[in-house]
């Protein structure tokens, strides 16, 4: 059978493109080799199950390796300690693959009730004499762990993982234990039952950190394409298409795997690209990246439910798409904590960023559609969009033209600190229905700051950049216009536009052409 991209549960090397493994396993290996217990804690669909799936295959001949998954238990088993006793047993007998007699009647009497005592202590003085008798030291790993977070009993279970890890030097115990998950179960802090005020710490506190990096490179990318590539002779330049899926989405593993998906099975045998060769291009790749931002995927709906729970979240990455606020990165600020958890931003030197560029994306077409209905900018874009295409062409120029006259008939008597606030999100707004369903654009994020901000639009395989900047004089202009000439050379293009907010109550509003060296700078000043 043909080998596929995954993007729906683990992946299985025999069945699915992965990336090399091999560095990862080999790290995790070391600290399961120094009786390391630890979290692995990555956002959803970050590649954790496949990861333990393949570390535990990687472990086995030097070690028993116990795999659990909480995810198998029911809500029933986290009721009480003796429920939970009775179904961890359970998956133990199915996990172990070679278990002593003795043990196995033990846990077996704690699955049919018959144990004198089912409780927590009766479970580990068996687990205690399990690794006693064990030809091969134990380890544990237990995925999907969120399962349990909101649980006494769980918070019971670690307290004993905790206990039998610091007497290992007298007690013979698991050589490692790793826990799995979305949440660090290091920082649990839940109220166990409805009445309780207070709030209980986890005692995960043994735990080591875990470093091991699970984005992928544009090494490990063109390693998995080059998989591809033998299997199927595009033609496609490997190395280009590897650092341009690494440079939208920093290597977030779901991402990587869903627009490659798209390109060979989508994008691929489509009229625009009927081979394989016309899809794995950089214009098919961005073919498959308009796909990706426009869907509606479990990952994005959780994003924007973070949003919605998190007001003070919303609000700071609205500042620091549109207005480019430095937001600085505050790990115990329990809305940056969460959204880091969950893999959408990142502390670069100390300051928060979105992730990647495919979320970048969405969140500024999440938070443009919230302006939709009855904005009057967005709508003059419907109605005036079948004026800016020509012979399948975007005319930018004309954009530009059509905007500033709108902007300043609704807008124009209105104070600078509106029209500073509102200008960049406005022009996106005008722009997104005009582009809609056949183009795309992406903000360059090394651009966006209070000054600047560098649009690219992708329409028909054409690439279009426009800088938004706030006018603070003709130097500062000029400076500007050499700029995006430079950015100019980076796309290999000769025409560039400029969008200047021109607060000066004097300013002339218009279309102009500059002649910067071989390049052509439309400037609309509004």
């Amino acid at each position: 059978m043909a080998k596929v991209f995954n993007v729906n549960g683990a992946c299985r090397s025999d069945r699915h493109y992965m990336v090399n493994l091999g560095s990862r396993l080999d790290e995790i290996s070391r600290m399961v080799d120094d009786g390391a217990y630890f979290t692995i804690n990555r956002a959803r669909q970050y590649g954790k199950t496949t990861t333990l799936r393949a570390l535990a295959h990687h472990l086995k001949k030097e070690y028993d390796v116990i795999s659990l998954d909480f995810q198998r238990m029911s809500s029933l088993s986290f009721e009480n300690e003796q429920t939970f006793v009775a179904a961890f047993a359970e998956e133990l007998l199915e996990a172990a693959v070679q278990l002593p007699e003795e043990i196995s009647e033990e846990l077996k009497a704690f699955t049919d009730g018959s144990a004198r005592i089912n409780s927590l202590q009766a479970l580990f003085r068996i687990l205690r004499l399990w690794c006693k008798r064990s030809d091969k030291r134990i380890v544990l790993i237990i995925d999907e762990v969120d399962t349990a977070t909101n649980n006494q009993v769980f918070l019971d279970f670690l307290a004993q993982l905790r206990a039998a890890y610091l007497d290992s030097d007298v007690t013979p115990t698991f050589q490692s234990v790793i826990l799995a998950g979305v949440y660090d179960v290091r920082n649990i802090k839940r109220k166990i039952r409805a009445e309780d005020d207070h709030k209980t710490n986890s005692p995960w506190n043994i735990a080591a950190d875990f470093l091991v990096s699970m984005s992928f490179s544009a090494e490990d990318i063109s390693g998995m394409l080059m998989e591809y590539e033998t299997d199927y002779h595009t033609g496609m330049d490997v190395q280009k298409i590897a650092e341009l899926l690494y440079e939208y989405t920093s290597g977030y593993p779901y991402l990587v795997s869903r627009l490659c998906k798209f390109l060979d099975e989508r994008i691929a045998g489509s009229k625009e690209f009927p081979d394989k060769n016309d899809a794995w291009t950089e214009k098919g790749f961005f073919e498959a990246e308009k796909m990706l931002v426009k869907e509606n995927n479990p990952l994005y709906q959780s994003l924007i439910d973070k949003l919605y729970s998190y007001p003070e979240l919303k609000t700071v990455l609205y500042e620091l798409l549109f207005n480019g606020k430095s937001i600085p990165y505050i790990s115990t600020n329990s809305y940056i904590e969460t959204a880091a958890m969950f893999g959408f931003i990142r502390n670069v030197n100390d300051t928060v960023v979105i992730s990647n560029r495919i979320f970048e994306t969405v969140l500024y077409n999440f938070f443009i559609s919230e302006e939709f209905v009855g904005n009057k900018i967005y709508d003059a874009g419907v109605q005036e969009r079948n004026y800016f295409i020509s012979g399948g062409h975007l005319n930018v120029r004309k954009i530009l033209e059509k905007f500033i006259e709108t902007f300043d008939y609704l807008y124009g008597d209105r104070d600078e600190t509106f029209l500073e606030d509102v200008g960049r999100r406005y022009f996106l707004l005008f722009l997104k229905p005009i582009i809609n369903g056949i183009g795309n654009y992406s903000i360059e994020p090394e651009t966006r700051n209070r000054e600047r901000m560098d649009v690219v639009i992708y329409y028909h395989g054409e690439q279009h950049i426009i800088e938004m900047k706030v006018w603070r004089g003709n130097a500062y202009n000029e400076r500007g216009e050499k700029q995006l000439s430079d950015y100019l050379d980076y796309f290999h293009l000769k025409k560039g536009y400029m969008l200047s907010f021109n607060f000066n109550k004097k300013k002339e509003i218009g279309v102009r052409e500059i002649f910067l060296g071989d390049k052509v700078l439309i400037e609309a000043v509004v």
